[in-house]
């Protein structure tokens, strides 16, 4: 029987052995990438398991417990022995599907178990090729702020590399500062993420740019690869006194990379809605959604978990 013994701590160390199951199994949210599990540990507390040839995580995020259906073959009786550790040992949200197939998979083994779509946390997935080109009316008035910081500023764009490790450095410093990030419980946790990021840079296989305005770095962006197709931007930050600077790496981003994939991912807006708009202003095209099982409707269906079923 599953138990939470079988679960390890996610550590650089074990990157590898997670980053076979991603590859092997090509994923579609961000959430489930090794860049984003490391880099933000300290606040989600990711483990793993291997079992039947088969990836598990899960999260613990204030003490709450949340597993993620496995990542390999379709071994029914490995969800059902995950479903019943969820069940007793899971938070309020004791299961999340991040992909259509799992979500699938769950309603086929549990269809009389609602299965909920959690609208805060889906990714907003872009044609590289639109945030690269920003075509048509629909994206004029991005166009027309990234025309004014290109009339007010000379810029240029660099790769992130290690020798630039440093100086990026102290622009976080300068980032939040800037955001109170000390006074801010969120923002602090985001700072540790990347910087973390920058810190492991290569480890992580992460890829970035940065803008230089002059001799000062007014805009850094990190991303990684998700699938084949996809890169996910996990980091886009920006001093004040450079209006328009984020449109501006964000185009150069997905000029950067629009040869070699299709999509863009921009992770979520986390239900925030000037967050929400400003994803949605870029006209995404298609998202990457997220969906959940309920402590409350577990607790309903208690006999579909006992160990004694």
């Amino acid at each position: 029987m599953l138990s939470l013994d079988d679960f390890s701590p996610v550590t650089l160390e074990s990157r590898d052995a997670i980053e076979r199951y991603l590859q092997l199994y090509p994923q579609s949210h961000s959430d489930n990438t090794t860049i984003n599990m490391l880099c933000w540990n300290h606040y989600a507390n990711y483990h793993y398991s291997i079992q039947n040839d088969s990836l598990l995580t899960m999260t613990i995020v204030n003490g709450e417990r949340t597993f993620r259906l496995p990542i390999g073959p379709q071994d029914d009786g490995l969800i059902s022995d995950l479903f019943s550790l969820a069940y007793r040992e899971g938070g309020e949200i004791p299961v999340q599907m991040l992909d259509e197939t799992t979500r699938q998979w769950a309603e086929r083994l549990y269809p009389d178990l609602p299965i909920h779509e959690d609208r805060d946390f889906a990714d907003y997935v872009y044609l590289a090729s639109d945030l690269a080109d920003l075509p048509g009316k629909k994206y004029a008035t991005i166009r027309g702020h990234i025309n004014k910081f290109v009339k007010k500023k000379k810029y240029t764009v660099e790769a992130i590399t290690r020798d630039k490790i440093a100086e990026i450095r102290i622009f976080l410093d300068e980032w939040c500062e800037w955001k109170h990030c000390d006074e801010i419980p969120i923002l602090a946790y985001e700072r540790d993420a990347v910087i973390y990021s920058v810190d492991n840079f290569s480890e992580l296989q992460c890829r970035g740019i940065l803008i230089r305005t002059g001799e000062q770095i007014g805009a850094i962006a990190v991303w990684g690869e998700l699938n084949p197709e996809t890169i996910i931007v996990h980091f886009e930050k920006a001093l004040p006194g450079f209006d328009g600077i984020y449109k501006v790496i964000s185009m150069r981003t997905a000029k950067t990379v629009q040869g070699a994939y299709r999509y863009i991912n921009r992770e979520s807006d986390m239900g925030a809605p000037g967050l929400r708009e400003a994803k949605s202003r870029y006209h995404p095209d298609h998202m990457a959604p997220v969906w959940y099982i309920s402590r409350k409707d577990m607790e309903a269906r208690a006999e579909l978990f006992s160990e004694n079923k």
